[in-house]
Parts: C-alpha cells; structure tokens; sequence
C-alpha cells in the first residue's frame, strides 16, 4: 500500500467514526435532552448536512445548551475535515494528472543496451562509460519518485520490478548486452534467478555486498559477481604497506614482464617535496611516469617541473623488476614506514581485509572498532580522542580509516591530522563527492567505493576494455596506430596532441618496452596506450 492509499484509508476511518459518533450523540441528545426524539437515520441526515454544508438546521432552534454546543463542536470539526481533504485527494490527484509518467518498458526494437537494477551512486561511474562508448542502457527503478527524479533528469529508466518477470521483460531483458544487478545481495540473487529464468545467454553481473555471498551469487547464475568492499581493503593496506600498488585491477595484462602501477609519495620519503624532474626514476629504474594524482584529481602528462607533495599518486610503467625496486629506492621513506604501527579504524569487510593484508605483509597493526568483536583491539568511535590516544596515535605511522559512514570519517581524519600531522591517513568512502572532501581534510590516500564498483562493473561489462585504476577511469588499450607509421615517437608529440602515455609498442609478437624519443613506429607496430578515457578516444580518433 502506498503513502496515498495510507492517508486515504486513514482519513476516512477518522472520518467515518466522527460521523457515527456524532449520530450518537445528536440522537441521544434530541430524545434525552431536548425531548424532541428523532430516528436514527434522520439524525444522521443532520450529521451529514452539517459536516458537508449541503444544509442544515432544520432541526433549529435547539432547546438546550447541551445541544447548541454539540452542533457548534459538529460544526466546526465538519469544516475542519473538509479542509484536510483537500490533501488527502485533491492535491495528490492534480499532482497526479501533472507529473511525468515514467514509461514501464523500453521501446519496441531496443537491443544491445546493458539493463542496471537498479539506480544507485555507483552506477554512475559504469554510466559514464556506456556513455563514451555509445553503448545504451536502462535503468530499473522499482521506487516511482526516485524513477520519476531520473527521466526528469534525463536517465534512460522505467518504473518496474527488477527481481519481477515483467520487469525484466520491460526491460528486454532477452535483448540486452548484460545485466547488472547492485542492490543487496538477497535481492540481487533474486534479480540474477529472474534473468537467467528469460535468458540463459545474456551476460550478468551482479554486485556482493557480503563477500561470503559470493558462491550464492554465482549459484544464482551470475557470470560474474564482483566484491568491490575486499578490493578497497587490500588496496589501502597495499599502499600504506609498501607505498607501491602493482595490483590495479583484474585482467590487467600488460606483458609477461611489464607491469602499471601506483605509488605514493609517503610523508618522509625523499620524493616528497622534490619535483618530478629531480626525482630520476626514469634514469636511475628506467621507470616512465605516465601521471599522477593531486589530491584526487587525475593529470596526464605530468609537468617535470611538478613537485611531488606528500598524498601525490603516481602513476608508473616498468618492468616487474624495475617496480620491484621502488620499494627499495626511497630507503629513507621504507625506514620510516617500519618505524611505527599501523591503525586500522573500523573492521567491517573493508577494514578485516586490510588487516588479513597488513599480517600476509609483516606488518604490525592495531583496531579501533566501535563494536566489541574478535579482531578489535580498542573499543570506541573513530573521532574520540581518548579513543584514539589508547591506541597510540601519536606513535603511528599510518591509519587505514575504513568506517562505512563518510561524515564521521571526513571528522576522524580532521582529528588524527590534528592529533598527529605527520600520519599517512588511507581512508575510503562509500560516496564519490565525499573524495574530494576527505582529501581536504587531510587524508593522502582515498578510495570511493562507489567509484570502484562502477569501475570494476565497468570492465566486466564491456569486456574488451582493461581499466587500469578502479578509482579515476584511467584506461589501457592495444590499438594499431597507422597515423604514426614511420614516425618517431618524440616527432609524433603523442603527449601533446592526445594526452596518452605509449607504454609498450608490441610488435611480431614481441612487447618492447624501452621507448626513447627516437623509437620509430612501423606499418603493423600496436602501441598499448595509457591514459584518461577521454584521452584514449582521442587518441584513437586522431590516429587510430
């Protein structure tokens, strides 16, 4: 029943027990009271003339205080229920002949589209890129205000049952390129069971919230079923445990021997403060700096004359050898991350994951929970300062601030900034607008949940595209580049004219992967092109 219906049948059990009530008492009150006695039926005549205005007073003039009160108190409350029935019907039925009707199924014909049950904040990073790569989509949105709020913004979505037959019908479901399924994980196994129930071909995948789910994810009949919540946990531990990220993503197949990775500039580390040209990677490793991240926001290519703040994000290319050294390269900053434990505050899947991370990689941690649990060391809320001095903050080095709620994680990391202005703080939200404010708080490191899901649904829907960084929509491709047949890469300025890195260039089989300025492209060559999406179709466009 909804909210309408609700007021109606409350208004007119209200309205209906005042008319009776009042039938009762104006009956009594003309036989016992006035000595005119009256039926029942014409009394309720009365009560009804009274409450509708239509008439009344046939009855008047009354003999007794008793009964002019009473008609006063009917008077007055049939005005009153009169007015309040203006909401309860004529507001909601005008309401209703002015909205905008949200279609319930998608057009004859429509095919190819990718059908997401049903809208959250982490579809729109896999909309973005549908998007790009003009691919269509419909969303399923069983709530009809939150349905209504997306057509009249202009998203493709009908008002329908996602786990329904008809709602998946709706949504030609036996037409789609996929199905992606982020609700809960009952309601997305029933979504899954539904899907595979019309079509058996269509690929679908579905979002885990728990990640002891998974196996009942695929039962259901998922093709894929991605658990973004033990991603963000190892990837915090993995950059605040070493500084240096290889694991950016499944599928990421490079070369046997070449690899992208992330690595942040900790607080200490000779990198920090000095600016990219001083910092001799390329000459020193032979590591190439494709970009990096400023507090949040991604740049390509990076300005040599850059400096590296500490929380700068860069992005690199190597070999597995040559990237194995970074951790080895600023032996200032590794003496200082050793030095000091690692504060692991909140232990729900994200956080649990990061501590299975820190033991697998020697690590010493301690937990702050607000919840007394196996696991947790300290009891409390993650901005207590008392809370916080028991387990060391002062001494730490680094923080993991995994807690699901992104207003108290905004203000846990203003307190630990506060309380120790030198920690290396690895924190994630659930919310994409919540990263930039976290950064601003004072967080070096921040993963948004919402952008890791729609990444990572992104890369398992359109399945021939690598996605190279779950958290800022940077890509990776294999592309043939005959506009730059017979060129070299420093006369071809690829940097300038796209924006994209040429990270390796595989030819005859072969992955090369020392690129100078006078490596020449021939007929055949497929360079491997890093950067933003917009970057990639650039490149693509202009010399594809």
């Amino acid at each position: 029943m909804d909210r309408w219906q609700r007021r109606t049948a409350y208004y007119l059990t209200v309205l209906s027990a005042l008319v009776f009530g009042f039938t009762f008492a104006y009956d009594w009150g003309m036989t016992n009271v006035d000595g005119r006695p009256r039926t029942f039926l014409h009394s309720l005549q009365i009560v009804v003339e009274t409450f509708t205005t239509t008439g009344f007073g046939s009855d008047a003039p009354w003999n007794t205080p008793f009964m002019n009160v009473l008609i006063i108190v009917m008077d007055t409350v049939g005005t009153v229920m009169i007015f309040l029935a203006l909401p309860v019907f004529l507001f909601p039925a005008m309401e209703e002949i002015l909205s905008t009707t949200v279609p319930t199924a998608v057009e004859n014909g429509q095919s190819g589209h990718v059908v997401i049950a049903t809208y959250s904040p982490r579809a729109d990073s896999l909309i973005d890129e549908l998007h790009r790569r003009d691919v269509e989509y419909i969303i399923v949105e069983p709530d009809r205000e939150r349905a209504t709020t997306l057509y009249e913004n202009d998203y493709e979505v009908i008002h329908a049952e996602p786990d329904s037959v008809a709602g998946l019908e709706g949504a030609n479901i036996t037409d789609a390129r996929a199905l992606v399924a982020d609700v809960s994980d009952e309601l997305d196994t029933s979504i899954v069971l539904t899907a595979r129930e019309l079509s058996e071909d269509v690929r679908v995948v579905s979002v885990v919230e728990d990640p002891d789910s998974t196996r009942y994810h695929e039962l259901a009949g998922a093709d894929v079923a991605l658990s973004p919540r033990p991603l963000l946990g190892e990837r915090l531990a993995q950059v605040i445990s070493t500084g240096v990220t290889t694991e950016l993503g499944d599928g990421i197949e490079v070369g046997e021997d070449f690899d992208i990775a992330e690595l942040l500039v900790q607080h200490g580390s000779p990198l920090a403060g000095a600016r990219l040209a001083d910092s001799r990677l390329r000459e020193e490793l032979g590591i190439n700096v494709i970009g990096a991240w400023f507090r949040g926001e991604f740049q390509t290519p990076v300005d040599p004359e850059t400096v590296l703040e500490p929380g700068t994000v860069l992005l690199v290319t190597g070999q597995h050898d040559q990237l194995e050294a970074l951790e080895e390269l600023p032996e200032a900053a590794v003496r200082e991350l050793r030095r000091g434990e690692t504060l692991v505050i909140g232990y729900g899947h994200v956080g649990q994951t990061a501590t299975a991370a820190l033991a697998e990689a020697d690590q010493p941690y301690t937990v702050l929970d607000q919840h007394d649990v196996p696991g947790v060391d300290v009891v409390g809320e993650a901005s207590d300062e008392s809370a916080l001095h028991e387990i060391g903050i002062e001494d730490a080095r680094s923080v993991i601030l995994a807690v699901p709620d992104d207003t108290e994680a905004e203000f846990a990391t203003l307190v630990m900034r506060d309380l120790n202005p030198d920690l290396n703080i690895a924190a994630r939200t659930e919310e994409e607008e919540s990263v930039q404010k976290m950064y601003r708080a004072g967080a070096n490191y921040v993963l948004s949940l919402a952008q890791v899901t729609g990444r990572m649904t992104a890369s398992a829907v359109l399945e021939d595209e690598q996605v190279i960084s779950m958290d800022a929509g940077v890509n990776v491709r294999r592309t043939a580049a005959p506009g730059l047949a017979g060129q070299t890469l420093a006369e071809a300025d690829v940097r300038t004219q796209t924006g994209c890195t040429v990270v390796a260039i595989e030819r005859n089989g072969d992955l090369l992967t020392e690129l100078g300025p006078d490596f020449r492209v021939v007929d055949g060559d497929k360079l491997l092109v890093a950067g933003t999406a917009d970057a990639v179709d650039r490149f693509e466009t202009l010399l594809g």
